[in-house]
């Protein structure tokens, strides 16, 4: 095994996690962000304000798109128990 073959998987599984996670933190992002602006506008100084709809968000997201991100995980483990054969 190369260390060209190496940084591939590196490489291949990184990308997979980034792009899997990224709705989540997408979400949970978007909403932090209009609830601390919700809190500026109301002067709320409630600091577990954003933890219910960070929650709520973050757990629509994953019921939504709990299909295509266990295909991205399913689909690189396959690639890996493909390519250990070969080794």
């Amino acid at each position: 095994m190369t260390i060209e073959v190496i940084t591939g998987i590196v490489r291949t599984t990184l990308y997979t996690v980034i792009i899997s996670a990224m709705p989540m933190l997408l979400t949970s992002l978007v909403l932090g962000l209009l609830v601390s602006i919700f809190q500026t506008v109301t002067s709320i100084q409630e600091q577990t304000l954003t933890f219910v709809p960070k929650f709520i968000g973050v757990f629509t997201v994953i019921m939504l798109l709990g299909h295509w991100i266990a295909g991205n995980i399913t689909g690189l483990m396959e690639q890996l128990y493909d390519f250990s054969v070969y080794i």
